[in-house]
């Protein structure tokens, strides 16, 4: 009996508790919107801040007293783009970011209104239109931002660059976009740096250091500052982490430019054509990468042309491309030069080659483009720097 009894207690509990459960699914709470975003910590980062695009070293906001989930900004920013983050270090954690792509920051004010936040892709980023000083609040509460411009920035404080080294970094110099190897100018003075040699059209800024992005560049005051025959448009630069100022070379030759990291100052001189010395490129194997080929960009998979036994320079290829570009190199290596079309964008199709002539060089990154798909026979001659496409459909 007593063990009847208490299965019959416990039975009855069970009931009570279930009853109970019931009782509180009734009650439950739905939460709407979005819950606070709870940090001690919050970052923004991009070329129109500060510190540039320094993951390791964005930009701090600080928290309100009042709310510590209220953070703010006073300060300079650039024109360019800009996001937050509440940890350094990493590019795939969520960042905060505006619900538009490109919203403006400028003088007019924002006032509350609401951002997102997400990791990965689509990277928005808000737009800063016009450099000045700023004040910027994040109300993670409330998920809202709100900007106010102050006033024009103060003009740039001229401070000699004290360094033993410069280098120019671009499509347009040597050694292209490669900053563990970017090229080196003459150092004549305690800040005078001198550079003389080959640039190509194309894009270059300059550096006090190598194997980093994130360090203060020396740029142009505008972006696309033109260095031409005629020489640099504008002798002023800035010495800065952004906005991302870059000179634009219009015309290819041998130049001579002169950085005074004193006064701030470029100057360029036209020296003269560049004359490129065809000479016999010497190698066993040739290659081709490109999304127009079956291996895409993939130097793993990159094509393999067949050597003609009757004459070491001559490398042929057959095989179906697809509409796109396409190069050809001698190693698998990125940072190697390539075999490139004399002028970007030249065109293979039913036709052949628009031109016969190619360059091998890092930069400027010109290509090939296939314009219609098909099966082709592709035969570089690497003693006399010439292509030529057959159409075999």
């Amino acid at each position: 009996m007593k063990l009847n009894n208490i299965f019959s207690v416990a039975v009855g509990l069970g009931l009570a508790l279930g009853l109970s459960g019931c009782e509180g699914e009734k009650d439950l709470i739905i939460i709407e919107g979005n819950l606070p975003i709870k940090t001690s910590a919050l970052y923004m980062v991009g070329d129109a801040t500060p510190n540039g695009w320094s993951i390791d070293n964005p930009t701090p906001l600080t928290a309100e007293g009042e709310d510590p989930l209220i953070f703010s900004w006073e300060g300079e920013l650039n024109t360019g783009e800009l996001k937050l983050c509440l940890t350094t270090g990493s590019w795939d954690a969520p960042f905060i970011r505006p619900k538009e792509n490109g919203r403006e920051i400028g003088r007019t004010a924002i006032t509350g209104e609401t951002f997102q936040m997400h990791a990965g892709d689509p990277d928005e980023k808000w737009k800063v239109s016009e450099a000045g000083i700023y004040a910027l609040t994040f109300d993670l509460r409330n998920w809202t931002v709100s900007t106010v411009y102050l006033k024009e920035a103060d003009a740039p404080v001229i401070e000699p660059i004290v360094t033993d080294a410069l280098y120019i970094v671009g499509d347009a110099t040597p050694n292209g976009w490669i900053i563990d190897s970017p090229t080196a100018l003459e150092k004549k003075s305690d800040y005078v740096f001198t550079y003389e040699g080959p640039l190509t059209a194309g894009e270059l800024k300059a550096c006090t250091s190598i194997g980093s992005w994130d360090v203060p560049f020396v740029r142009p005051l505008s972006d696309g500052s033109k260095i031409s025959r005629n020489g640099a448009e504008a002798p002023d630069f800035v010495y800065t982490t952004g906005p991302d100022n870059k000179w634009r070379v219009e015309d290819d030759g041998i130049y001579r430019l002169t950085f005074d990291l004193q006064n701030w100052t470029i100057a360029a001189e036209f020296m003269g054509e560049t004359v490129i010395e065809k000479n016999p490129i010497e190698t066993n194997a040739l290659y081709m990468i490109g999304d127009a080929t079956p291996g895409g960009w993939s130097l793993d998979d990159a094509q393999v042309f067949t050597a003609d036994p009757a004459n070491r320079y001559i490398f042929s290829w057959e095989g179906t491309l697809v509409e796109g570009t396409l190069k050809a190199c001698i190693e698998k290596d990125f940072g190697a030069p390539f075999i490139r079309p004399s002028a970007a964008d030249c065109e293979i199709s039913a036709n052949g080659a628009a031109a016969p002539d190619f360059v091998f060089t890092k930069s400027p990154d010109d290509q090939w483009r296939v314009t219609k798909a098909g099966r082709y026979r592709l035969t570089f001659d690497l003693q006399n720097w010439t292509i030529d496409a057959k159409y075999l459909d």
